[in-house]
């Protein structure tokens, strides 16, 4: 029940997740020391996928082992999934609606500065020395030039590994046999083509799923990527759509796959999506309780993350660049944009006051006959 009224009303984002469980398991019911969840919390900073759901994950493994590993997961998805599932539905069935087109008019600005804000907040623990920042501007280039994204993660953090390596001996890093089955999942990935059938679907969001490091942000980065870039299933303008349907509604931001997956394919689309972008989350929790203190101890190991995040910045700045286009289509965007990112950089305002004022300027701009 905790985690089936957290993922209905857990609106802000992973940071503000990671608080309300922290009040509930730590203060509440003192089922976990604070030193323990400290633990949690660092644990699913070093696997790929949403944070705040494997924490989630993690702390349903302290309370019941396997039953709690599958029933906190699911709790927290689900309620999240189907709020997101009826948005989708709304979307697809009333959102050619000019006035619905009003509201996403004055939404998507928005989320770009949501992201901008994500990048300030990130960069400074991301690119904290020059070796980092070269590599991240590094990973920018190459980003906005058309490489892959998870090339360009996989290269970061193996250029890292190598710096370590290179500076003093240490313990072993990760070898490159660790990255075998995600080179397998990619490839798997990478052979999808044509119209969107159901396995494609889950084999797409479960590549993003196993592979994603750093803030949910950069799932915007990997989604526009897959579904716009390489396969067009989808256009930029939806895409913002689905990512500002993921900031207003509670629960984690990947439940942005259950509205995609809705787009593409209905409801078997949603199910698939969601089932494939959150299964490496439950996979990896169960594994790497026992790989947390080596991964700890190894400079090598921390040193390839630390490649993957701030390649994962760099990826978040150049999706900032592409989206700008399908959101800022005229003055009126423009200053909305840069606004709402001065608003949350600056002054710190929340995000969901200003989704909603973005909606009803919007809103208001299409009724005067302003909104393109």
């Amino acid at each position: 029940m905790l985690f089936a009224r957290l993922g209905a009303t857990s609106f802000g984002g992973p940071a503000v997740h990671v608080a309300m469980m922290r009040e509930e398991v730590v203060v509440r019911r003192r089922w976990l020391t604070e030193a323990r969840f400290l633990d949690l919390v660092g644990a699913t900073a070093l696997i790929p996928g949403p944070s705040s759901t494997e924490l989630a994950i993690h702390i349903g493994w302290e309370r019941r082992r396997w039953t709690g590993l599958v029933v906190a997961g699911l709790a927290f998805i689900v309620p999240a999934m189907a709020i997101t599932g009826a948005c989708a539905w709304a979307y697809v069935r009333f959102g050619a609606r000019p006035y619905v087109g009003g509201v996403l008019y004055g939404v998507k600005p928005v989320i770009l500065g949501v992201i901008a804000q994500a990048i300030v907040a990130l960069a400074p623990t991301a690119a904290r020395d020059l070796r980092l920042r070269v590599l991240g501007v590094v990973a920018l280039v190459l980003a906005l030039a058309g490489v892959g994204e998870l090339a360009i993660l996989v290269g970061a953090g193996l250029g890292m590994w190598l710096s370590a390596r290179v500076a003093g001996p240490g313990r072993r890093g990760p070898g490159l046999h660790q990255l075998a089955p995600l080179a397998s999942l990619a490839a798997a990935a990478g052979s999808v083509a044509g119209a969107p059938a159901l396995p494609p679907i889950f084999l797409i969001f479960a590549k993003i799923g196993a592979v994603l490091f750093g803030s949910g942000y950069v799932l915007v980065a990997f989604l526009r990527a897959e579904l716009v870039a390489r396969l067009g299933w989808i256009s930029d303008a939806q895409l913002l759509d689905a990512v500002a349907v993921g900031q207003v509604t509670p629960g984690p931001v990947f439940t942005t796959a259950t509205f995609l997956g809705y787009v593409l394919a209905g409801v078997p689309g949603a199910l698939v999506a969601t089932a494939g972008i959150f299964a490496p989350a439950f996979v990896y929790v169960a594994l790497s309780g026992p790989l947390v203190p080596w991964i700890r101890r190894s400079p090598g190991a921390s040193a390839f993350l630390d490649g993957v995040n701030v390649a994962s910045l760099a990826l978040m700045a150049a999706v900032l660049v592409q989206l700008a286009r399908a959101a800022l289509v005229d003055l009126p965007t423009l200053a909305l944009g840069v606004g709402a990112a001065w608003l949350l950089v600056r002054r710190r305002m929340p995000v969901t006051p200003l989704l909603l004022g973005g909606a009803l300027w919007g809103a208001s701009l299409d009724a005067l006959g302003f909104a393109r």
